[in-house]
Order: structure tokens, then sequence, then C-alpha cells
């Protein structure tokens, strides 16, 4: 099938930078919206940020111009690149794929393991 593989997250210091990478791999026909979401302990998953195919994004209020989504089609991965962290940005980070398996399915909702990232002030 199809499988989400997060990498890059790790420990740091506020006000520091990360980028997570994820990178789908699988029977891929086609990648709709990729996102990420992100888990706090205690807490519910939201969004973080999402990329359509054509490159149109959207962030949550608390990332935004901190925080930049971006993808590589041709790659089937998406980067999320996070500066200025902060100590309530540090939770477990999950990819997220629409993905075609086939021509003339419907597309389907994928998820990565997800990374965990910490921030310390």
């Amino acid at each position: 099938q199809v499988e989400l593989v997060e990498s890059g997250g790790g420990l740091v210091q506020a006000g520091e930078a990360l980028r997570l990478s994820c990178e789908a791999s699988g029977s891929i026909f086609r990648i709709d919206g990729m996102a990420w979401y992100r888990q706090a302990p205690g807490k519910q998953r939201e969004l973080v940020a999402a990329i359509l195919s054509g490159g149109s994004t959207n962030y949550a209020d608390s990332v935004k111009g901190r925080f930049t989504i971006s993808r590589d089609n041709a790659k089937n991965t998406v980067y999320l690149q996070m500066n200025s962290l902060k100590p309530e940005d540090t939770a477990v980070y999950y990819c997220n794929a629409l993905v075609q398996t086939t021509i003339g399915t419907f597309a389907r909702n994928y998820w990565g393991k997800g990374t965990l990232v910490t921030v310390s002030s």
C-alpha cells in the first residue's frame, strides 16, 4: 500500500529551528493534499500546516510566520521548516497525505507514525 515515513524530529532549545521531512512510498498514482499535524501530551491532534498539489498552503494561527510547509512532488516528499520554536510546539508531529493509489479510485488518507519534537525553555 502506501507508507509515510517522517524524520527530523529531536530536542532543541526555544528559538532554534528544525526541519521535518516526510516521504511517501508504495503504490502511488497521485498525491493530492499533504499536511502536518501534531499532538501534544493530553491534547487532541491538530492541523499545523497543509499544502495542495498545486502549492497552495494554509497554517494554524499558532505557527503562521514561523513554520513553512513545502513539497517536492517528484520525490513524494513534504517538508516542514520550523523556526523560532517555542516550548508549546512540543508534540509528536504526524505526516498526512491524501493518496490516490490507482487511476479511477478515490483518494484515501494515510498517516505516518510520527516524530517527536521537544522544545526546551
